[in-house]
């Protein structure tokens, strides 16, 4: 199976230009467009048949340009779009007005504060925390709190490092331009990542405050970090497959080379990052409750992480222990109602594979409702870059009108747009309330990490259209899924 992505690009990285898809209605995953000639496939059929032309003919473009701009709506529109940025001028105010921070269903403790991902690639890490963090706070009866984003990112670069060369060993035999090892070879230690690499890292290296383990500049501006071990990586990997060649078994043979190689990647991560704590021995926390109360406590990261599993925080956390969660997905190009699996997507060798369970939105968004209704937050993710609107933090089909502003129209369905490489998940977030009318979802509410300046507040609100679209996968409790879906688990995934 094709990644639906990790979750690793911002805004700022790659600004995905929308497609508008108007006057639609949903029937088994496609789009259709009602008014007017929908399709270049219909436009064609009504044309006269000719051969198509190879090359771009000035005097055909120079014909296109005199009669759009015989129309003075057009000179308009040129005087507008190419002196302003085209969301601004095609944002519907309709869309401003109707999309409002309003809920009928809302968590009664969302979190805080906003958290700040800053020039990096963390939005999974920052939305997993946001989520424990609500378990944490109501564990100790907090009223700000942040668990350490940079403590996990430290062993993810680090475990990451080492599946990469294991992966490295394994495809010894293939071709060097071969698709998979190119593919390897791209994006060795992505800042992005998956709800299973989480619990991976949260159950091996356990969690912190960010207070003990905060931001340290690479970990806010990780462009370096990342660039520097992908091209030692690189060459790490040549080498390793140029070693395993003249080896009648590299895993026997290579293990001094092998470690040797990770010490460089270690060594870059902790004069970069900082040293991390251990995760088996003892730190110092001291905090001030809701009443500033001061506690002083002495723990491990690993055991402040186990502390989830325990009956007070599970009681605390309306009967959920936040390490059973799952990953729903929604991808249309696979039946539903099936276990998927994305080959060699992964952080630490021999634990959790990354899977979802296939489902339709409906599933999907009833288990939101039901977690929500429970007082519960959910991990969730999306293709951000999708009508959208970092200031004023809307995400809506509907926000900006493209069809109007350049005279197209556009139909993709979803699963059109994942197999045209037009959309894909590249934005984790939080969802915390949501609008119910007449048992149905209108709008949702989105606790993101691009800071206070973003949004209201730091705040989203995600349209329940918005979210049919671009939204692909919510992590939920397996008791707000039907038993048919908890079964899935037991499958054989589709890779």
């Amino acid at each position: 199976m094709d990644p639906l992505s990790s979750c690793s690009i911002q805004p700022a990285d790659r600004e995905n230009l929308p497609l508008r898809e108007s006057s639609k209605s949903l029937e088994n995953g496609y789009v259709y467009i009602n008014a007017g000639k929908s399709t270049l496939r219909e436009h064609a059929m009504e044309q006269e048949a000719r051969p198509c032309s190879s090359t771009v003919s000035i005097a055909t473009a120079e014909q296109w340009e005199r009669e759009l701009l015989e129309d003075p709506k057009n000179r308009l529109a040129l005087s507008a779009l190419s002196a302003h940025d085209p969301k601004a001028i095609l944002t519907q105010r309709s869309t401003v007005i109707a999309d409002t921070q309003n809920f009928n269903t809302k968590i009664a403790f969302e979190g805080a504060p906003i958290t700040n991902q800053k020039s990096s690639g963390r939005c999974w890490l920052f939305a997993a925390t946001n989520v424990f963090r609500v378990a944490v706070m109501r564990t100790y009866n907090l009223k700000e709190f942040e668990l350490s984003q940079a403590y996990l990112f430290f062993w993810d670069k680090l475990e990451k490092a080492n599946y990469f060369l294991e992966n490295i060993l394994d495809t010894r035999d293939e071709d060097l331009d071969a698709r998979l090892i190119q593919t390897l070879l791209a994006d060795p230690v992505s800042d992005g990542g998956q709800w299973d690499m989480i619990a991976n890292l949260v159950e091996k290296y356990g969690l912190v405050p960010q207070s003990l383990y905060p931001d340290s500049f690479n970990a806010m501006n990780s462009g370096v970090l990342v660039s520097l071990i992908t091209t030692k990586l690189r060459e790490n990997a040549l080498e390793l497959r140029h070693l395993a060649s003249q080896s009648p078994d590299p895993r026997a043979s290579l293990g001094s080379v092998k470690e040797k190689m990770m010490q460089d990647i270690h060594r870059i991560l902790v004069l970069l990052l900082g040293p991390p704590p251990n995760p088996k021995e003892k730190v110092t926390w001291e905090y001030y409750d809701k009443e500033e109360k001061f506690h002083e406590l002495r723990i491990s990261p690993l055991d402040f992480a186990a502390e989830l599993h325990s009956n007070d925080s599970i009681k605390a956390n309306g009967g959920t222990d936040i390490h059973r969660l799952f990953s729903l997905v929604n991808d249309p190009r696979n039946l539903y109602g099936r276990l998927l699996r994305v080959d060699r997507l992964g952080n630490v060798t021999g634990m959790r594979k990354t899977t979802y369970v296939n489902v339709d939105m409906t599933t999907m968004k009833n288990a939101c409702i039901a977690m929500l209704r429970h007082d519960l937050p959910i991990f969730f993710g999306c293709d951000v870059g999708k009508f959208s609107a970092k200031s004023s933090g809307i995400m809506d089909p509907d926000l900006i009108d493209y069809e109007l502003g350049f005279n197209v129209r556009l139909g993709l369905s979803k699963a059109q747009r994942l197999e045209a490489k037009e959309s894909a998940m590249t934005h984790a977030m939080v969802l915390t309330a949501v609008h119910v009318i007449d048992d149905k979802p209108v709008r949702w509410r989105v606790q993101n990490s691009w800071g206070d300046a973003a949004g209201s507040k730091g705040w989203f609100v995600m349209s329940d259209r918005w979210m049919d679209e671009f939204v692909y996968q919510a992590v939920v409790d397996p008791q707000f899924v039907s038993q048919e879906i908890r079964d899935v688990l037991k499958q054989e995934p589709k890779m």
